[in-house]
């Protein structure tokens, strides 16, 4: 993912929404000139993403995977920890859509509640990462020296560390009950943003040079305003990726997890988890398990899919993305 982050040009300065030439403003043949509006640039990624009808795709499939997470268990007539004394392990049919589990429970209800948990833990996951990943970027190029060597030392100690394992023995050994996937989301975070961090710096590197930032530094702004307001917004197009690419990273990290028994924690569940419980009657009552994992796969499909879409929109140079008008 660092390599494809890494390809994302930087925006050309403090107005980003430059005017393009639109199609219409092409030369017609004989020389004559349309006089076809100017596009801004953000109309021009929007153009180039939606003729990505994967990523648009991905889109949907994710608009309906938030309208499931928020709005199914509303509307089901199953709880998630309700419990079917006259359905033991029993296939799909009216009554239960998806079939229910060894003890009685609506798969459906346990899959979405399940999804409203991966999401949530993907989603912050994503966002506290790629937040970090600007901030240490970002701060240890422009200040340099000893700031720049202790931010780059931190960085390469996180990578050797097997973080699967501490992350293992942290979640065990803290506490347990419903509040305890937000330990596992720290946990989730703090390995996860070092990677960005150094694509971060090098793009930081490069514009810090820029001469809208020299004329800001000239100017006297305090340098974490000259960072927030001048380096971060023109490096933007990686960090949107980023975050994208970042919560199917971190729900599927959660999903290793839980599956060996160190993700979300009874009694609350997440698709891990379901995933877990469900592969040991996956030959024998296969719909426990296939309705859990078929959803995290459409999800981590569609969250790659969008963040192709997102990589190819914002890079110019982008074949796959089309003309840039």
């Amino acid at each position: 993912m660092s390599d494809q982050l890494a390809n994302i040009p930087i925006e050309s300065g403090i107005g980003s929404d430059v005017d393009e030439l639109s199609s219409d403003d092409a030369e017609r043949p004989g020389g004559a000139k349309s006089t076809g509006k100017r596009l801004t640039r953000r109309r021009l990624i929007l153009r180039r993403f939606l003729r990505n009808k994967l990523a648009v795709a991905g889109v949907g499939v994710w608009i309906f995977l938030i309208l499931l997470a928020v709005v199914g268990p509303m509307v089901s007539p199953w709880a998630f920890n309700d419990v079917d004394r006259r359905a033991y392990l029993k296939p799909p049919s009216e009554q239960h859509w998806f079939g229910t589990t060894q003890s009685g429970r609506d798969v459906l209800a346990l899959t979405m509640q399940g999804l409203r948990k991966s999401l949530l833990i993907g989603l912050l996951v994503a966002l506290i990462s790629t937040t970090v990943a600007a901030l240490v970027g970002s701060f240890a190029a422009y200040f340099g020296g000893w700031t720049e060597r202790v931010s780059l030392w931190v960085v390469d100690l996180l990578l050797v560390i097997p973080s699967f394992f501490l992350i293992a023995i942290l979640v065990t050994a803290g506490p347990q009950g419903g509040s305890s996937w937000l330990l596992l989301v720290l946990l989730l975070a703090a390995f996860s943003w070092v990677l960005s961090a150094r694509v971060v710096r090098s793009l930081t590197l490069s514009v810090k040079e820029r001469e809208y930032v020299l004329a800001a530094r000239f100017m006297g702004l305090a340098a974490p305003k000259v960072i927030i307001r001048h380096i971060l917004p023109n490096i933007s197009s990686l960090l949107i990726i980023d975050a994208t690419l970042g919560i199917g990273g971190a729900v599927l990290a959660e999903t290793t997890l839980a599956f060996f028994g160190f993700g979300v924690q009874p009694p609350d569940t997440s698709l891990g988890t379901l995933i877990a419980e469900g592969q040991r009657l996956a030959t024998t009552f296969p719909w426990i398990f296939l309705a859990p994992a078929s959803v995290l796969v459409v999800m981590v499909l569609s969250v790659n899919a969008i963040g192709d879409g997102l990589r190819d929109a914002l890079d110019p140079n982008s074949s796959s993305g089309g003309k840039a008008t």
